[in-house]
């Protein structure tokens, strides 16, 4: 038995806590908040993905496809709602058909089931989709991934393990054979520590002694429910083809395990790390972002689709234009607020975003440091790939399958 502290009571760090417990590890989950999946994971849009999006062979590919499948059997046996209604990608016009067919060719290498419809073929599916071709992706649904974290903190609760809410972390201390970690109402002594901080991962680290390797940079996405009488145009998920010149998918619509439609998110350079609204603004975190070099340049580099984000935050008609490219009717008045979103996205200094999961290891620690979608889906498996790395660092064996 190991005693372990992990850092972050997210989906990811509970995965991980969940699966140390089960094989006897003595856990405790430090978290400063007084609940779990308080930030990204409780403010997401709750979507399983199939793992269509990512490099072939790269982390994210393999782990989402796995996650797809784990994280859907472990919800249902725990009594997690969910949905797998599938979802259309679709070309508007004809400029996106070279994006879509990529998608479409990308697909099986990823190993994810996907064809190519004719415009007739997808208002089978979505009966109100405009589209010149869309692509059918139907391992695509939705999950309660709050209600996922609260299972998986059963799970460590009746293991033996502890949850620490309402404890901030403030620093921790490799020596010898043991890590000394320090909140702000314990010092504790322990065998190894992982962190999955999420919004704050990279202070997490360096206040470890760990060099991150990326600035956290947040970016808040932006989301719109769609009220009763519009929410009848969408069966399932409907989603755009990506714009290559910027990072994220763009605004796309989503039936969730509650049967209502929400529609986002865009994705605007937030004020804060925990910056839900444009009113909230910490100081401290927007000195931050301003001076790493590489968000200049990330700035620089997307100057056009930058400024539509912002434009689209702005103004709720644009938002609801974005959203009729893809189901014809949608207004603004359809829209109703819902809460927004804050992706902690890691930022390397040269500009560019880093596109994959980043793990970073020191003896007897382990940082997530880059966690971003689908990390919820993949949640499972990376706990899976973490306590593996952890086993590495402080010298045991591989973790079991």
């Amino acid at each position: 038995m190991a005693r372990i502290v992990v850092v972050g009571a997210g989906i990811v760090g509970l995965a991980v806590a969940a699966r140390l417990s089960a094989r006897g590890d003595e856990v405790t989950v430090v978290d400063k908040e007084d609940a779990v999946a308080r930030h990204q994971t409780g403010r997401n849009s709750g979507v399983v993905h199939s793992g269509l999006y990512y490099a072939p062979g790269s982390l994210k590919a393999r782990l989402a496809v796995a996650g797809a499948r784990s994280m859907v059997e472990y919800a249902r046996s725990r009594g997690v709602p969910v949905r797998t209604d599938g979802k259309l990608v679709v070309a508007t016009d004809e400029s996106e058909l070279p994006g879509l067919h990529r998608l479409a060719e990308r697909a099986p290498l990823n190993d994810v089931p996907a064809r190519m419809l004719t415009p007739d073929e997808a208002r089978e599916y979505e009966p109100h989709v405009r589209c010149v071709a869309a692509l059918r992706v139907e391992s695509t649904g939705t999950v309660d991934y709050a209600g996922v974290c609260r299972a998986l903190a059963e799970d460590v609760r009746a293991a033996g393990g502890h949850l620490a809410l309402g404890e901030s972390f403030v620093a921790a201390r490799t020596v010898g054979d043991r890590v000394d970690v320090r909140t702000d109402a314990h010092d504790r002594e322990a065998d190894a520590l992982v962190a999955c901080a999420g919004l704050q991962a990279d202070r997490v680290a360096l206040a470890s002694g760990v060099d991150p390797g990326a600035r956290i940079v947040p970016f808040r996405g932006e989301y719109y429910g769609l009220r009763p009488e519009a929410a009848a145009l969408v069966r399932g998920l409907v989603y755009p083809v990506p714009d290559p010149r910027f990072p994220f998918l763009g605004v796309h619509l989503t039936r969730g395990v509650d049967g209502s439609v929400h529609a986002g998110p865009n994705a605007v350079l937030a004020l804060a790390r925990e910056g839900y609204s444009w009113s909230r603004v910490v100081p401290r975190d927007v000195a931050d972002a301003l001076s790493w070099p590489g968000l200049w340049r990330l700035a620089r580099h997307n100057l056009v689709p930058g400024a539509a984000e912002v434009v689209r935050s702005l103004s709720a008609r644009t938002f609801a234009a974005s959203l009729a490219r893809l189901v014809p009717g949608i207004t603004a008045e359809d829209l109703m607020p819902a809460p927004a979103g804050v992706r902690a996205q890691a930022l390397r200094r040269d500009g560019s975003m880093v596109d994959d999961f980043l793990v970073r290891t020191s003896p007897r620690q382990v940082h997530v440091i880059n966690a971003p979608s689908p990390a919820a889906t993949a949640s499972l498996e990376i706990a899976r790939h973490v306590v593996d790395e952890l086993d590495a660092v402080d010298g045991r064996q591989p973790a079991a399958a």
